[in-house]
Formats: structure tokens, sequence, C-alpha cells
């Protein structure tokens, strides 16, 4: 008697024979995720403000912007796939508000345009893109200072956006890559000023506990993790004070991996020489 084993590769990757089991894991890529809140893309990309020369320094595989103020149909072919990239763009139905873009060398998988809540999608908050071995989310979380109806905006947004992080992919042990604009500073070496910015939105007691809370869900700061002590270091800066020239800012634009991958990283700056607008941008390297 004699039997036909059949050949398989199961879900968790492994090579099946028969009753033989072999795994396998597959080659690693090197990818360079950067994000930037460029404060407006057609101003960045002008003459000497940055945006093209940042991306053709760094070459980032994957390249996410917050606050482009813009659509696509405001854009030039250079803006709307620069560089040999493809964009993907999330535009707030207000014109001159908002809104998200995701530029990459490599076609994902899968591309979305929101999280399936209305309000939040109506804004451009979000690019999510799914590539073989993660999903990663572009937002620009919303700012809440200008209301208090605004800032009640800001809190519902955090906790829905949180669940839908839990439900959709921590829950089903997806590996998860969050970048962008969280307008959120968390640790009191976050800002040049933790007393008095105790009571300004972005530094809320509130919004700081959410930000731990986020992260007891299964998530990581990849900057902190790498330099948990280090100060005076921060992405945004307001205009209004001049406040970059003696480097009084805020660390409110981060890179957070789901817990499965901060071991993969390799390494993180926040490329706070950048001008272009009033934020810098963050880079990071990942093995993945």
């Amino acid at each position: 008697m004699s039997y036909k084993l059949k050949a398989f590769i199961d879900q968790t990757g492994s090579f099946r024979y028969g009753f033989m089991t072999i795994a396998f894991r597959h080659k690693e890529l090197k990818v360079r995720i950067a994000t930037w809140n460029v404060n407006g893309i057609r101003a960045c990309s002008s003459k000497d403000n940055g945006f093209f020369e940042f991306l053709d320094k760094y070459d980032p595989d994957i390249f996410c912007i917050q606050e482009t103020k813009a659509h696509p149909g405001q854009l030039s072919e250079k803006l709307i796939d620069p560089l040999n990239r493809k964009g993907y763009f999330s535009s707030a139905k207000r014109k001159g508000y908002s809104g998200t873009a995701t530029f990459v060398k490599h076609q994902p998988l899968k591309v979305e345009h929101g999280i399936g809540i209305k309000k939040y999608d109506d804004e451009g908050r979000f690019v999510v893109t799914t590539h073989e071995n993660f999903v990663l989310y572009n937002v620009y979380f919303p700012n809440g200072a200008s209301r208090e109806e605004r800032h009640d905006y800001k809190q519902e947004f955090l906790y829905d956006f949180t669940e839908h992080l839990k439900e959709e992919h921590l829950d089903k042990n997806q590996s998860v890559i969050l970048v962008g604009d969280y307008n959120v500073a968390y640790l009191e070496h976050d800002v040049f000023d933790p007393i008095r910015l105790s009571k300004v939105s972005g530094f809320l007691p509130e919004e700081r506990d959410w930000f731990h809370y986020f992260l007891n869900t299964g998530f990581v700061d990849v900057f902190r993790h790498f330099y948990p002590d280090q100060k005076d270091i921060y992405s945004w800066w307001s205009y209004r004070e001049r406040a970059r020239k003696d480097n009084r800012g805020w660390r409110i634009d981060h890179i957070c991996v789901s817990e499965d991958l901060i071991k993969k990283v390799d390494a993180i700056e926040i490329v706070n020489q950048q001008m272009g607008s009033d934020h810098c941008p963050i880079v990071m390297d990942i093995s993945i």
C-alpha cells in the first residue's frame, strides 16, 4: 500500500509535506518610513522650502505627510507622484483644511481612506495602507485648541480610534505601524515648559492619560524606546511665537508600533534641522 502525500505552505509560513513540518522565515526587508506634518504641501514644496530636499536626501520607501491642505486636483503631477512614488491622498471635504497623503515606492496590498466613522473620515485624517507584513496608519489627529467643541471632538477621536485599532488589528495579532501628527505630548520632557503648558491643548492631563492608555493597549513609542530620557528634542515649534529659534518646542509627532515590531526597528531619527514647516520629519528604519 502506498500513500500520496501533499505538500503545501500553511498560514503560519511553514512548509508541510505529509506529516512533516519545516518552519522557515520570510526574508526580511529593510524599510525606511518617514512622517512629516508639512503644514500645506504646496507651501512646503515651493522653492527652498524643503519637501523635495528631504525626500531626495532621506529617500524613504514610504513617506507619510499630514496637513496637506489640498485636494489632488489642486496639485501638479510632480506633487501627486513625487520622485517615482505613487501617492494616495485623503482630503477633507472642506478645502484648504487637514488632509493626509502616503507616497510609496511599491504598491501596497490595500489602501483605505478612513476607518468607517464619517465625522472623522470627512476631515481626511487617515490613509491606511496594508503591506505584506504590517498595516500602516498615516494619521492627522485633531487639534482641540480652538474651542470646547473641538476639544470634545478630539477626545472622542482618541478613544474611538484606539478601539478601532484594538478590534481590527491588535485583537487579531496583526502588526501595526502608526505614524503622524498625534497633537499630543505625553511626557514632561516632551515639551519645553511642562508646568505652564499643562493647561494647554496637546498637553492636558486627559490627553496625556489617553496616550498612556493607548500605549498600554499594545503599542510602543519608538523614539522613547530608544531614547527614554532624551530632553530638548521636539518636532513642532509655534510659528506665532517664533519658538524654533530658542527651541521652545513640543514632541507631538510620533511613530508608534505594535509591541511585536519593536524588536525589528533598527533606528529612528527626529530630523529637527529640516526646515519647510512648523513641524519636522521623523524617520524610522525597520527590518520586516
